[in-house]
């Protein structure tokens, strides 16, 4: 790679939150996710960022960065994105305690990188979690301040998640849209790497029951999935689909013997779980999942 890539934080209309709460509601969240709720929620997430990257710098030394080929202005591009989201943690905390509430505390978490190259690819996933949540959650908020707060919030991530995709040697802008999630889905893939939470600081939200495919790399159009345990879906019982959500909506694919195929138009972030009726994805049709997948534009990367 080449020459520097500076990452930088965009926090400032956050913080002007703290001047004071909205006056106009334009659309309501569900009664159990108040917007302070739903920063919460983003606290957690950007903890989980956070801590990441603290905990992966203090691991591995530049050296093994610069051994997967990164230049050392690369390498500090890789550090200033810890610093944003240290930034962005503190910010969300400053705004929910201007709020009236107790910001969530971070939660010990096992991310499972065992080397450099494993903590970019696990950054990979995290900050493709981190937009989709942002994206997710937008039309849950009330308040218009905090939703184009929050806007300021996500275009770094994507800025993020665009330098990781290089330094991974993947197409930066693999598809036209990202792809938003649901709060549950969102806290199924971050409950991944959580091992425990504070008293008082572990969510409200239960995840969807847990989803393994053995392949999930160099994945395309027209791939052949294989879930790792081929008994789960006999044991939900009756038709299981799998469930393609992306950028452009989710597709879904009939599961049969452990396996399904990548429809056809997949690009970019998309995530797997599996549906009962293969028509919708509410929460109540989710058996299990979900399960990212980086699918690469046939148009755009070679294989």
């Amino acid at each position: 790679m080449k020459g520097p890539i500076i990452i930088t934080g965009a926090v400032a209309g956050l913080a002007a939150l703290v001047s004071g709460a909205p006056t106009a509601e334009k659309r309501q969240a569900p009664p159990s996710l108040s917007d302070t709720d739903i920063l919460q929620f983003a606290l957690t997430l950007e903890h989980l960022e956070s801590t990441f990257y603290s905990d992966g710098f203090k691991k591995f030394p530049a050296s093994d960065f610069a051994a997967l080929g990164l230049e050392q202005s690369d390498i500090e591009a890789l550090q200033q994105i810890g610093k944003t989201e240290a930034t962005h943690v503190t910010t969300l905390q400053t705004v929910i305690k201007a709020l009236g509430g107790t910001p969530v505390e971070p939660c010990t978490y096992n991310f499972g990188f065992t080397d450099a190259a494993g903590m970019v690819a696990t950054a990979r996933v995290l900050e493709a979690v981190g937009i989709s949540a942002y994206i997710g959650a937008a039309p849950l908020v009330n308040s218009p301040d905090i939703l184009t707060a929050a806007a300021t919030i996500v275009t770094v991530e994507a800025r993020h998640q665009t330098f990781i995709r290089i330094a991974s040697a993947a197409q930066p802008v693999p598809a036209a849209f990202d792809t938003p999630l649901g709060v549950r889905g969102v806290f199924t893939l971050a409950a991944a790497f959580i091992q425990s939470c504070p008293s008082g600081s572990a969510l409200n939200i239960a995840p969807f029951p847990a989803l393994q495919v053995n392949n999930n790399v160099n994945i395309t159009a027209g791939t052949t999935l294989t879930l790792q345990d081929k008994n789960q879906a006999q044991s939900l019982g009756g038709s299981v689909f799998c469930a393609f959500t992306g950028p452009q909506g989710t597709t879904f694919a009939p599961l049969s013997e452990g396996q399904c195929t990548v429809p056809n138009e997949l690009a970019g972030e998309v995530y797997v779980s599996l549906s009962k009726d293969g028509k919708s994805l509410t929460d109540d049709q989710v058996l299990a999942g979900l399960v990212p997948h980086f699918v690469r534009a046939r148009v755009f990367e070679s294989c």
